[in-house]
Order: structure tokens, then C-alpha cells, then sequence
């Protein structure tokens, strides 16, 4: 019995295009798009935990301000 070969397909503005139609420059551009998409989900990560400590350190601040 023959295995059943997984379609791999990726959807950019709400349509689907099967991986092995996409040329090696547009493959290209899939992946940047992806690694670009992934670091900007790092940088918001990173963004919100510098937020989160610069306001610990400036509560800190004002306790010690209006002791």
C-alpha cells in the first residue's frame, strides 16, 4: 500500500497555495516573512517585560521619594 504523499500548504490573504507550486524566490519570501514574524513576537515579548520592569523600578522610586 502506497503512503498517501501530505499536502503542504501555506495561506497568505485567505488563500491557499500548496508549497510545491511556489517558486524558489517566493519560497524565499515565505520564509522571511515567517522569521520576520517571529521576531516581531519576540521584540512585543520583549517590549511588555521592559515595560513591566521599568514600572516595578519606578513604583520603587516613588516609595522611596515620598518616605
Amino acid at each position: 500500500m502506497a503512503k498517501k504523499e501530505k499536502r503542504q500548504v501555506i495561506t497568505i490573504n485567505n488563500k491557499q497555495y500548496d508549497i510545491k507550486d511556489l517558486s524558489e524566490e517566493q519560497l524565499i519570501m515565505v520564509n522571511h516573512v515567517h522569521d520576520l514574524d517571529n521576531k516581531l513576537r519576540t521584540a512585543q515579548f520583549n517590549i511588555d517585560q521592559m515595560k513591566g520592569g521599568r514600572n516595578y523600578f519606578m513604583s520603587l522610586l516613588e516609595k522611596t521619594l515620598n518616605e
